[in-house]
């Protein structure tokens, strides 16, 4: 009896030790795009639980909108000079790349601004959006709240790396909501608002 009961308890330990294991292994999407792994994002406290519940928020939408926007409406834009629907997209995805490089995070590998210009494709532009969505993610999620009161350089300025952490969230924002008024634009309804679908702009 008490054989079986330290066999009971020792095939316990491994199953969590293995729940442990997997709980920490960080996944990757169809797409590629490697996610934090639930631990790290569990470990998160402080100041960067609310900006991560506003992060995940935000990029969602943009996300979700960049999917029902169709194909072939990525080159729109209202006027000559002005950001295409694509451009906005990947501009928010340069952002991504770009402002986690001041907290000492890596830039991601082919996203920049003149990436704009280049990747057009609907496909490919979600792709990259999710990746550096993901990439600004992880930037929140491995640092410190110990750490948002030190000094870092932004483009000759002097800020904290709590000001960076805003700007990524209000970058965000700003061009959720430019992409949201191309979208109603063109009678295409944001997917998580509620009613009937807009109607096109009549010309």
């Amino acid at each position: 009896m008490r054989m079986t009961r330290r066999i009971l308890m020792a095939l316990f330990a491994l199953a969590s030790s293995a729940s442990v294991i997997l709980a920490q292994a960080p996944t990757t999407t169809s797409t590629g795009v490697v996610r934090p792994s639930a631990s790290a994002t569990s470990a998160v406290s402080g100041f960067r639980t609310d900006l991560l519940a506003h992060f995940d928020d935000v990029n969602k939408k943009i996300v979700d909108l960049a999917a029902a926007v169709p194909a072939e409406k990525y080159a729109w834009r209202p006027s000559p000079g002005v950001r295409s629907f694509s451009e906005v997209f990947v501009h928010i995805a340069a952002g991504d790349s770009l402002l986690p490089s001041f907290l000492g995070a890596p830039k991601l590998e082919g996203i920049n601004r003149d990436t704009e210009k280049t990747v057009t494709d609907k496909a490919k532009v979600i792709e990259i959006l999710k990746a550096s969505i993901a990439n600004a993610r992880a930037s929140i999620a491995n640092g410190s709240d110990a750490d948002l009161d030190k000094r870092v350089k932004f483009f000759g300025r002097d800020v904290t790396q709590r000001w960076i952490l805003l700007q990524m969230l209000s970058h965000a924002h700003e061009h959720l909501g430019q992409a949201i008024a191309y979208a109603r634009m063109n009678g295409i309804a944001p997917p998580w608002s509620e009613g009937p679908p807009a109607q096109p702009e009549k010309k």
